[in-house]
């Protein structure tokens, strides 16, 4: 009862929130659906990827304009592509671009695993849950990718949590360059942002929404705080953005 009255009350004043201080951009974040793939680059093929996902930004831009963000990242042999979409045709039209295309064609030389077994595996689809939209986007350099399941029988409650989540964000976090929350499926979500720098990620790991979720993953995420969230954060160097 305490959690549903909790979250009641976060729900009405995010919507207060959204109400007085959101753009009509911060409510159609809210429509878009999103991506993340992220791949091991085969042995010695890490500088080689990354100059590759560096040239795709451009790619990007000029040929796909429903991708309305995308985002190449790295950290050590990893490689990820993170982007938020228009819409499903969006999101299909980038999976039958120039530049997945093009990863499809080096995917073998490039990925460990191929193409198959390193880049269509590695894709998590999601739906956008809430969102502080971009701003001064180029001066990111790292981003945050956080993977959550709920705990059994809590999904909704932490939807919930998710979905008010945006708008404090927005309120209170100056140095946040881009915040999304992810519904990928019934029981996972996941978190992505971006920061000017390592002292952006440490106000918004500080911050309200971070303070709020640590209070109540005992209760709404497997494996509560430390091996729920803590343990599922990946930090990485933003390579190119479009």
């Amino acid at each position: 009862m305490k959690t549903r009255q909790f979250l009641q009350t976060l729900s009405a004043l995010a919507l207060i929130t959204a109400a007085t201080t959101a753009t009509a951009e911060e409510t159609a974040m809210t429509t878009k659906t999103a991506s993340y793939i992220e791949m091991r680059a085969a042995q010695g093929q890490t500088e080689v990827f990354a100059d590759f996902l560096t040239g795709a930004a451009a790619i990007v831009r000029e040929t796909e304009p429903g991708t309305e963000l995308w985002f190449a990242l790295k950290a050590d042999d990893t490689l990820v592509i993170f982007d938020i979409f228009a819409d499903d045709a969006a999101r299909d039209a980038h999976f039958s671009g120039a530049v997945a295309g093009a990863l499809n064609g080096k995917a073998a030389t490039l990925v460990e695993g191929g193409w198959d077994g390193g880049v269509v595996a590695g894709i998590s689809n999601a739906n956008v849950l809430s969102a502080k939209p971009p701003f001064d986007l180029y001066s990111a350099t790292t981003a945050t990718y956080i993977r959550l399941e709920a705990a059994s029988g809590r999904s909704d409650e932490l939807a919930a949590l998710l979905s008010a989540a945006g708008p404090v964000v927005a309120e209170t976090e100056p140095e946040t360059l881009f915040w999304t929350a992810l519904r990928i499926d019934g029981t996972h979500f996941a978190i992505f942002d971006v920061f000017a720098g390592e002292a952006g990620r440490d106000a918004h790991f500080a911050g309200k929404v971070a303070g709020l979720l640590k209070e109540k993953a005992p209760e709404l995420v497997a494996g509560g705080w430390e091996d729920g969230v803590v343990a599922n954060v990946g930090n990485f160097d933003i390579l190119a953005i479009k």
